[in-house]
């Protein structure tokens, strides 16, 4: 990735070798020509033995004379960043010698995974091959000669001496003005190439059978497939249990019919499972494990030949996901973390297909709303699903709505969830204490002894802060440690 402005340290370095030496060096012309490596550069100037050694000399006043007037390129850091956000690692790939490149990396903070250097032209596809990398971000037709080798997509920027016709002549992709506008850049490219994955893969299934919950994830995978295959070789299985809300059912219905694809509705009985009543830390792999035992001879029964989840990228890697590991054990296919597809960027492809499910606060099943070590029972699900109604109910009366909610079961006390912004805002103070006053009393009214708004706010799976085997106030540490590990 191109990060530094090198003229001003290559001229003042360039000044310091040329008064050792007696020669006066275009620093104009040679500054335009950055790129090739230095000997090249000095080929034009010195006598062949002397180029040699003047290389090395100019790497040894290098860092006293360019490290500290060299600046780094307007929005290098946010291109820098905008990778980090898509958890990517960052190489710089280039010409300099490697110590020297460091030395930039480190004055100016830069937050590089790897400095490679002394590589050129072709030469940095070995490097980028080896590094998995599959954007390539550089100034100059050999940049591009090096990312077209390596298979990586070849990204130019105008700031350094190749013009855009000769890096567009060289067969770059893309050129962009400068680094600021690589963010936006990024942005659409991933989520350009992974909605391509997502339908080259689906449309290599013969057929699917979608697990739908109704969510934004598997509403996402059951459009790409219905894309991808057509309606015909495409179904829903949404599954009715104690565990999904009632309200949730008629929507996800309503979202299949509108893609012409049957829904099929089977009963799980992940009740009758004693790993999941007892809801330790390996609840949801229980509650998989019955999910995915129902689907698979569901999908063969209607000859549908694979059984996919919603599973997304950001699931892969948020840590403790037992459920996965169940439908993995059990063959389920999951397309957008295979293709890399994170939960924001399920939202605004959805967006853009024009799915009702793109802004749909996420709605866990209603188990995860019961602290670990109690019982699952329909009656601790029903009561919950209740209390959250009854608290919409409240802010609706009050002209309020929080966009994702949760009633937490803690036995007997109830701890209310709502979105942050509004606990901070309306709900906050004197003004707010009449309401969160209802919504408590609506709350003990469903059947818990006690109820309080969390000050925290709603945080997506706060249940498993319990699981912590260093919390010296769980009682579950000891058994639930074992059980992740």
């Amino acid at each position: 990735m191109t990060l530094i402005d090198t003229v001003p340290g290559f001229s003042a370095t360039l000044a310091a070798l040329g008064d050792e030496l007696g020669v006066a060096f275009p620093a104009e012309d040679l500054t335009r020509r950055l790129g090739p490596p230095l000997d090249h550069l000095l080929a034009d100037h010195l006598a062949p033995e002397a180029v040699a050694g003047a290389g090395d000399r100019f790497r040894e006043l290098y860092r006293d004379h360019a490290i500290a007037p060299t600046p780094v390129l307007a929005g290098a850091h946010e291109a820098i960043a905008a990778v980090r956000r898509q958890r990517g690692r960052v190489l710089l790939v280039t010409g300099k010698f490697p110590r020297n490149a460091g030395l930039h990396v480190d004055h100016l903070g830069l937050d590089v995974d790897h400095v490679e250097g002394w590589v050129w032209g072709v030469g940095k596809a070995d490097v980028l091959r080896a590094e998995g990398a599959s954007v390539y971000v550089g100034d100059h037709v050999h940049d591009v000669e090096g990312a077209l080798a390596a298979g990586a997509t070849s990204v130019s920027v105008l700031t350094g001496g190749s013009t855009r016709a000769e890096l567009e002549a060289a067969g770059t992709h893309v050129v962009l003005d400068d680094l600021l506008a690589f963010p936006d850049w990024l942005e659409e490219h991933l989520l350009t190439t992974r909605l391509a994955a997502l339908e080259a893969d689906l449309a290599g299934r013969e057929s699917v059978l979608v697990a739908f919950s109704g969510g934004a994830d598997s509403a996402l995978v059951l459009a790409a497939a219905v894309r991808a295959l057509g309606p015909d070789r495409v179904a829903a299985a949404t599954a009715y249990s104690d565990s999904l809300p009632a309200s949730e059912r008629g929507p996800a219905a309503d979202f299949a019919a509108s893609l012409g694809i049957p829904v099929l509705t089977p009963a799980t009985r992940e009740m009758e499972r004693e790993g999941y009543r007892a809801n330790s830390g390996q609840r949801c792999y229980f509650c998989k494990a019955e999910l995915l035992d129902v689907l698979g001879p569901l999908a063969e029964e209607h000859g549908l030949r694979q059984v996919a989840t919603g599973t997304n990228a950001d699931d892969v890697v948020a840590g403790f996901r037992p459920g996965i590991r169940a439908a993995a054990e059990r063959g389920a296919i999951t397309p957008l973390a295979d293709a890399g597809l994170t939960k924001a960027q399920v939202r605004e492809a959805s967006r853009r297909w024009g799915l009702p499910t793109w802004a749909k606060p996420a709605a866990a099943c209603l188990s995860s709303r019961i602290a670990y070590g109690l019982e699952i029972s329909p009656a601790r699900l029903a009561r919950v699903e209740r209390a959250e109604a009854e608290v919409r109910r409240v802010l609706a009366r009050h002209g309020l709505e929080s966009a994702d909610l949760r009633v937490r079961d803690r036995d007997d006390h109830a701890s209310v969830e709502l979105d942050a912004d509004l606990v901070a805002g309306d709900l906050a103070g004197r003004s707010g204490a009449g309401v969160v006053e209802e919504v408590c009393a609506a709350v003990r009214a469903a059947g818990f002894a006690e109820a309080g708004l969390d000050r925290r706010g709603f945080r997506s799976g706060s249940l498993n802060d319990d699981l912590a085997p260093d919390r010296a106030d769980n009682p579950l540490a000891a058994a639930t440690a074992a059980d992740i590990g």
